[in-house]
């Protein structure tokens, strides 16, 4: 891994508005078992009431990160939103284990052994303890159950792989082209193509889902992999999902 692919300093926390922040982790690689494509690693923190964290899509806990995490509040919730972003949520569930997990659906079946132990289930738009200052919506495909979160106070919208935005300068030649063939590379970063396909009988759902997304008037929008996008979050949609609300 080089500091030209991921997004420095890592495993630290990065103020993005009041009560925001994210922490970009390592390069992971993940697909097919040729190519594997690197993907660099996001969270994002929001602080609730009462310095309730809202812990989304956990990177590694090392370093002084853990130090930095308590000094903005008590982790209370820790959120895996897909079937493939739980990696390291037992590690911060041991760190933290007054905090509540919730898993998006099928997130137990694809980690196995990995998640041991109770966790609550995030598959409803409504009932969580969060409700007050974050709205959450389930994005269903064939493939997964994607959960996003849109933070009222900071209109924030937080994604996990609904879009990704991989930038040219910090791939090599086969991913540049790779992630451009695939609709996911910056600066008009979207869906996957592949992961448009797992959409087919869910086109319906997927349209309203990304128009209530714009209807909430995000100012920018935070995702997984690549980079994210720090203003007029509502046009980026648009842009993004054009192949879908113009068809």
């Amino acid at each position: 891994m080089t500091s030209e692919q991921t997004y420095p300093p890592l495993n630290t926390l990065k103020p993005v508005a009041e009560d925001v922040w994210i922490v970009d982790g390592p390069l992971i690689r993940f697909g097919m078992p040729w190519p594997k494509m690197p993907f660099p690693t996001r969270m994002t923190v929001i602080r609730l009431a009462g310095d309730n964290l809202f812990i989304h899509s956990p990177t590694p806990l090392v370093g002084d990160l853990r130090a930095q995490i308590e000094r903005c509040g008590r982790p209370r919730w820790i959120v895996g939103p897909n079937r493939i972003h739980y990696w390291w949520i037992p590690d911060w569930r041991a760190a933290f284990p007054g905090a509540d997990v919730y898993l998006a659906p099928r997130v137990k079946d694809q980690a196995g052994a990995r998640i041991n132990f109770d966790a609550l289930g995030l598959d409803r738009s409504s009932g969580y303890p969060w409700d007050a200052e974050i709205a959450t919506l389930p994005v269903t495909s064939s493939f997964m159950t994607e959960v996003d979160f849109f933070h009222h106070a900071s209109r924030t919208l937080i994604l996990t792989d609904l879009i990704e935005n991989f930038e040219p300068r910090k791939l090599g030649l086969v991913m540049r082209w790779l992630t451009r063939l695939g609709g996911a590379q910056d600066p008009d970063g979207s869906m996957p193509r592949d992961m448009r396909l797992t959409f087919g009988r869910h086109r319906d759902e997927l349209r309203a889902a990304v128009e209530t997304m714009i209807g909430w008037n995000p100012e920018r929008v935070i995702l997984a992999h690549g980079r994210w996008y720090e203003t007029n979050g509502a046009q980026e949609l648009r842009r993004a999902f054009r192949w879908l609300l113009d068809a």
